[in-house]
């Protein structure tokens, strides 16, 4: 069998959200199957550690596809001749961008539709493309992978499909994410945040992830406490021309550290050494960083919309992600209850457990074995 993946967002330079889904999942399908044939399309020069085995074939197809334009033209026409050419039984896309004219079975995976719930959380030109295009690959697959059963019933609801074309797989996180050490922790809040326990915030600067209203309870917080807890937010603006506008006092802006994107292996340590994660997006399709934090036995905070609850379920304090005085309100309470944070620690490490790359990518190989062995 010859199986054909979108593997676009392997990125050595930086490895963010479809990039980390596309490594593990592509990763575990080549070496669990040795026995069939993978053809990995990128839209630019690979790195060779990205070729996991013999097995796999790289071919980059032209030009790089990251604007609208050029989705519609690497994908309706690039791709859809390589697929033919290549002689692909099926093809994987973990971003969920399919060819819509090519016959070739696929299997899309769409993390969520934010795009359309929240349209002008997004800029005019990419919100065109994702509210015409998605409705059209969510028809066009032979069957559609998602992270979350939130996930799941939205994408069935908002494009009128069968929930039975909808299959479920979790997401995993990284081993990297486990408890450190105290001196460990000791050396990342020197570094990162002044010595101080920090609440930490993890993804994109986009408006769905809610950092403004963050920010401004995390304001409110330090404002009515004498804590000395202060705030790290790991992640670079999805859009450039975004902007918070938050007005911020210089001696609480010095309590609230912007580090940009970090490596996975640093970020695991910043993650480790956190006081809470204090993850408050208000739609999600999964939220990985929940995960992390699970794993490393760090508290959390997490708005109670879309997956998240699903994902967290008893190892974190729910707030209204609107409510800026009810983050605040949480911030002080897990700040102020050891027993609190002691039992959100151990329910996370438990229910960290459900969750792993292997059992995501065991469904995908089903999905696509099925799909193969009935044409």
């Amino acid at each position: 069998m010859r199986i054909g993946i979108n593997t676009r967002f392997l990125l050595s330079t930086k490895m963010e959200g479809f990039g980390w889904y596309t490594f593990e999942i592509a990763k575990r399908l080549v070496l669990n199957h040795p026995e069939h044939e993978f053809v990995f399309f990128f839209d630019r020069a690979y790195d060779e550690k990205y070729i996991f085995a013999k097995n796999v074939t790289p071919i980059v197809l032209s030009p790089p596809a990251r604007h609208p334009l050029l989705f519609i033209y690497w994908f309706e026409f690039a791709l859809k001749k390589a697929l033919k050419k290549q002689k692909i039984d099926v093809f994987f896309s973990p971003d969920g961008y399919l060819s819509l004219r090519s016959n070739v079975p696929q299997i899309g995976v769409i993390h969520d539709i934010n795009f359309e719930h929240f349209p002008k959380d997004i800029p005019f030109t990419p919100r065109i493309y994702l509210r015409h295009y998605f409705p059209k690959f969510a028809q066009k697959a032979t069957k559609i992978i998602t992270v979350s059963e939130a996930s799941k019933i939205d994408i069935a609801t908002t494009y009128k499909i069968d929930a039975d074309k909808i299959r479920v797989a979790w997401n995993g996180a990284s081993e990297y994410f486990k408890p450190i050490d105290d001196e460990t922790k000791h050396a990342i809040r020197n570094f990162y945040s002044n010595g101080k326990p920090y609440f930490l915030f993890v993804g994109a600067i986009h408006p769905r992830k809610n950092v403004k209203r963050l920010i401004e309870a995390f304001i409110q917080f330090k404002k009515a406490s004498q804590s000395d807890i202060q705030l790290v937010i790991v992640g670079e603006s999805l859009w450039k021309n975004n902007s918070l506008n938050i007005s911020i006092s210089d001696e609480i802006s010095s309590q609230i550290h912007f580090t940009g994107h970090l490596p996975i292996e640093e970020l695991a340590k910043v993650m480790g050494s956190a006081f809470a994660l204090t993850y408050v997006p208000y739609f999600e399709g999964f939220g990985i960083p929940l995960l992390e934090a699970m794993q490393c036995g760090v508290p959390i905070i997490s708005g109670n919309k879309t997956s998240l609850p699903e994902v967290a379920g008893d190892a974190a304090l729910y707030c209204d992600p609107f409510n800026i005085e009810d983050i605040a309100e949480k911030m002080n309470e897990i700040s102020t209850s050891d027993s609190l944070r002691e039992k959100l620690k151990k329910n996370g490490l438990e229910r960290s457990k459900l969750f792993s790359w292997d059992k995501a990518a065991e469904i995908v190989w089903e999905e696509i074995s099925t799909i193969t062995s009935n044409n």
